[in-house]
């Protein structure tokens, strides 16, 4: 496709345009990269903070009776535990690469406790569903790339966000509690 933009600028006559636009798409893409990473390490620095000072440990408690439901038959103390917790509390609080890491561990845990079998289980499905509906109250990503393009209410996106993340949740939490009640 850009070849095929290229060609048709060298034909058209605007291939000065085409490289002006280049060059100011790099300009914009760096300056978002630094805004997000901004807010990255701003959040992922309040995780740190909330983890240290004890918040996480309580927030996983919390979470027990969710992770309970949603997968019937972990064992009650293993850590795969903690890092699906982990991992949906970040997701919840709009933080999906500081999610990222704890998903990971949780997607090892669960393999591991499926054998290593190549073929995913219930579990692992189930945790991928919940993981990519992504439940999300403060919608980080999308307020910063709001503000990043000048928008005058940047958290104006903040209850059609939370609405359309509850459905997606929702909507893969019963398709996945569908699945496991027909497959086991």
């Amino acid at each position: 496709m850009i070849l095929f933009g290229i060609v048709v600028a060298a034909f058209t006559g605007n291939m000065g345009r085409v490289s002006a636009e280049a060059i100011n798409s790099a300009k914009e893409a760096v300056s978002l990269a630094i805004t997000m990473l901004g807010v990255m390490s701003l959040w992922t620095g309040i995780m740190e903070v909330a983890k240290g000072a004890g918040l996480m440990d309580k927030l996983t408690g919390l979470m027990r009776p969710v992770i309970r439901f949603l997968f019937p038959g972990l064992p009650a103390g293993h850590r795969v535990n903690e890092y699906i917790a982990s991992n949906m509390i970040a997701n919840i609080l709009g933080l999906g690469w500081a999610a990222t890491p704890a998903g990971l561990k949780a997607v090892k845990e669960l393999k591991r406790l499926n054998g290593d079998k190549a073929l995913a289980n219930a579990n692992i499905c189930t945790f991928l569903i919940v993981n990519m509906s992504s439940l999300q109250l403060i919608p980080v990503n999308i307020i910063a790339y709001r503000s990043q393009y000048g928008s005058a209410n940047p958290v104006s996106i903040l209850v059609p966000a939370i609405f359309a993340t509850t459905c997606s949740t929702a909507a893969g939490v019963v398709f996945a509690l569908l699945w496991r009640k027909k497959h086991g």
